[in-house]
């Protein structure tokens, strides 16, 4: 079991984060200022009703063994400590319970605020060319989701009962970290995007209704739950990568399981996928089967936008059906040829699409 420093940041060997003085703190990068991706299916329930806020977890079911390990084996090296230097962004700091989280805020302070929220095991720098393309139009903020890049671990639970057994790691606590995110940061009327596990959070977060926000995009987001089908990518190919990268993988490995992806993608999840927590990926994966996305989903409030692969295992044909009678006021976008990992299977084509929907919601 994991101890009670659990919620502190991930080791470093030549530098350590500093602890944050109040509920929201900034410290600029030099200049001003990807790891495992996800993959599911939608599963085959089409004809399903949502399950009721009680029965978000799969309280029937057994959960799977979870791996429960000390933060210290969250590392980062000193070339991806180096890579903040090349953001044109402000890392941030906010406040949610005893974690610290960390945020890359890309600005202007007067543009419409998009917080970001990647997937399963992505740290907020692998989506640094999705907000670079952005922020033209808006004022993209990037969070590390708990768990992952600079961002803490939770505080150690038994993984019995609390968060459903998920350690910290359900959608109820990653959302209340978007809700502090937005109070922390002041963000006004914020929009909300998120990329597979991040969508869902959005989901969860859109649907609970905390903050007033001007709309929602969910890029391609898991729709596995209880009684669908499995998730297609195991907990053991996303550990068995984790380890590569603790152990030091490179851009030319990474490249032999994505070589679609532009190559300086390559080389970030070669250095940041070493920040996750094993028991967060774990954890998170189990969530994916034993939380629902569609007792969320009919709940978010339009306008929402739900961006996916056409050659996607997550959002398959028969997902987007369902999702599209589960919310008929949400606009449902298919981006043809990518999977999905769709921004980095194809940036141009991901970033038109994201694009075009915020430029509904602003």
């Amino acid at each position: 079991m994991t101890g009670p420093e659990d919620h502190t940041m991930p080791r470093c060997s030549t530098c350590k984060p500093s602890t944050p003085t109040s509920s929201a703190s900034t410290t600029p990068s030099p200049t001003s200022t990807p790891c495992l991706p996800e993959a599911t299916t939608s599963g085959g329930r089409p004809d399903a009703a949502p399950l009721p806020e009680t029965e978000r977890f799969d309280v029937t079911g057994t959960l799977p063994s979870i791996p429960a390990e000390p933060p210290a084996l969250r590392t980062l090296s000193q070339p991806a400590l180096a890579d903040l230097g090349d953001l044109p962004a402000t890392s941030r700091w906010v406040r949610s319970g005893s974690l610290r989280l960390h945020v890359l805020d890309y600005g202007p302070a007067d543009g419409v605020p998009v917080l970001l929220l990647p997937g399963i095991t992505s740290p907020a720098v692998t989506m640094d060319f999705v907000a670079r393309g952005l922020a033209d139009l808006v004022r993209p903020l990037v969070l590390d989701i708990r768990g992952r890049g600079l961002s803490d671990n939770p505080p150690a639970l038994d993984g019995t009962a609390e968060s459903g057994g998920l350690h910290g790691y359900d959608l109820a606590s990653y959302a209340a970290d978007v809700d502090a995110v937005v109070s922390g940061l002041e963000l006004d009327r914020p929009i909300l995007l998120g990329h597979s596990m991040g969508a869902r959070i959005v989901a969860l977060a859109a649907a609970t209704g905390r903050h007033e926000l001007r709309g929602t995009v969910l890029v391609d987001p898991p729709m596995s739950g209880p009684g669908r089908d499995p998730y297609p990518t195991t907990l053991e190919a996303f550990l068995g990568q984790l380890d590569q990268a603790r152990r030091g993988t490179d851009a030319d490995e990474v490249a032999q399981s994505w070589p679609r992806w532009p190559r300086r993608e390559q080389e970030l999840r070669a250095r940041w996928l070493a920040s996750c927590s094993r028991t967060a990926i774990a954890a998170t994966h189990a969530g994916f089967e034993s939380e629902d996305f569609f007792a969320d989903w009919p709940k978010v409030p339009a306008p929402a936008v739900l961006i996916y692969g056409g050659d996607s295992p997550v959002v398959t044909a028969a997902g987007a059906e369902e999702a599209a009678r589960a919310n008929p006021a949400a606009e449902l976008v298919k981006v043809p040829g990518v999977g999905h990992m769709i921004f980095w299977d194809d940036p141009d084509a991901a970033l038109a699409a994201a694009r075009n929907a915020l430029k509904k919601l602003i």
